[in-house]
């Protein structure tokens, strides 16, 4: 089995992944983590030298490696890794889908002194706000063709909505 933790960042797909893989005995892949070790780079200084198309190439390619794998286990993707490259289709190919959705102001508290996110940076909480409410629009198509919705990130609520096997 392998479960792929989608949605915004700050949504708490690393937290849910942690929790799943402890109460499932899977390991978690952390999808950035597989970037910057392919990169020898952090995701930021990715962004800042070689710009948003290079990495979602990289992203891509990263995704599509990591789910190519026979062994079961959860993914944590970025907020990112659906919405670009047929992402999500990709994702629902090789396992289940699960949509953490949380409310914008809420990822506002999660990610406001947050320098590691690029797509992110922001003078201050209205801007930040701003920003994710505008990343929120054109993803959310993308995350809600995930095969389960769950709202919020509560790890209780994510396991009750695990098909059974």
């Amino acid at each position: 089995m392998k479960i792929i933790l989608v949605g915004m960042p700050g949504s708490g797909k690393s937290t849910v992944g942690k929790q799943l893989s402890s109460r499932l005995n899977l390991p978690l892949i952390d999808l950035d983590t597989e970037i910057e070790r392919a990169a020898g780079q952090e995701i930021k200084t990715i962004f800042a030298e070689k710009g948003e198309d290079y990495f979602r190439a990289l992203e891509s390619q990263t995704l599509q490696r990591v789910l190519s794998s026979n062994d079961a286990f959860i993914l944590a993707t970025g907020g990112g890794a659906p919405c670009f490259h047929n992402g999500m289709e990709i994702i629902n190919q090789h396992g289940i889908s699960i949509f953490l959705d949380v409310p914008t102001d809420e990822l506002v508290a999660r990610v406001v002194s947050d320098n590691s996110r690029p797509l992110l940076a922001a003078a201050d909480k209205e801007e930040l706000l701003l920003k994710l409410n505008v990343i929120r629009a054109k993803r959310l198509d993308c995350y809600e063709k995930a095969k389960v919705m769950i709202f919020g990130s509560d790890i209780d609520d994510v396991v009750a909505n695990l098909p059974k096997t």
